[in-house]
């Protein structure tokens, strides 16, 4: 078997219901893994992710994190492979920050991801079971954005969160690591907003981008994958930058007309 086949392993993936979390699902499917979908909207409709179970949890609820994962366990009981997909972007500029937005960046991105991998680990641990844990992070973990700054926190909480938990899980067998997706356009994203009131955001940013083109939900799935292969067997703690050379360099491209 393939060091790259997810064969016999099954994965549950948070916000997975579009953009990059579908996407990730769609890649562990075709890696071979057994799939378990979540999010708030409707099930996809993809082809690929049709059959698998997908489940309409609050995250945000009191008892959130702890029902998903009873219900995932129920309906497969070998589930190993966890993505901390779910997250979202609530900022305003600075100055008219709210405690509630802040509050509801914090609990969504941060607080109930350490609860899921931490609950996700615990019953791994009490089943003697070995797994992976993929976070996604962002680039904004590493460089900040205009009117970002609670977003942009989130994701440097989620940087360290990866390392720091690879250290505590590493004893029993369980690795994390994370992707840093770039700027990635799905039809509803923050990206696909702001590409869409900005003119020429989109010609400054392919000029930007060492591979000149701006990032889809594809191409964050199969690094995903990668992390949860038998391949990677020996990576914890890392976080993978899937941006398409965006964070590089300092300077766009440059050339003489």
């Amino acid at each position: 078997m393939s060091d790259f086949s997810l064969c016999g392993h099954s994965a549950l993936i948070t916000g997975s219901s579009r953009g990059i979390g579908q996407s990730i699902a769609t890649a562990l499917v075709r890696a071979g893994a057994d799939v378990l979908l979540h999010g708030l909207d409707e099930k996809p409709s993809d082809a690929d992710l049709g059959k698998y179970p997908y489940f309409r949890h609050d995250l945000l609820a009191v008892g959130g994190v702890n029902s998903l994962l009873d219900a995932a366990f129920s309906a497969c009981p070998g589930l190993d492979l966890l993505i901390g997909n779910a997250g979202g972007f609530f900022d305003v500029p600075l100055l008219e920050m709210s405690h509630e937005r802040w509050d509801k960046t914090m609990r969504l991105n941060v607080e109930s991801t350490y609860f899921l991998v931490k609950e996700f680990a615990s019953r791994l641990v009490s089943l003697r079971r070995s797994g992976a844990v993929v976070i996604t992070c962002s680039t904004n973990g590493f460089q900040a954005e205009f009117d970002s700054t609670a977003y942009d926190t989130s994701k440097g909480a989620l940087v360290m969160m990866t390392r720091s938990m690879a250290l505590s899980l590493a004893e029993y067998g369980i690795r994390v690591n994370g992707i840093a997706p770039g700027f990635i356009q799905t039809p509803s994203s923050a990206a696909e907003k702001t590409l869409n009131r900005t003119p020429g955001l989109r010609e400054a940013l392919e000029r930007k981008i060492a591979l000149g083109r701006i990032g889809t939900p594809e191409d964050c799935g199969g690094t995903a994958a990668f992390l949860c292969a038998p391949a990677s067997s020996y990576i914890t703690g890392q976080v993978i930058v899937v941006d398409g050379g965006l964070t590089l360099g300092q300077l766009p491209r440059i050339r003489d007309t």
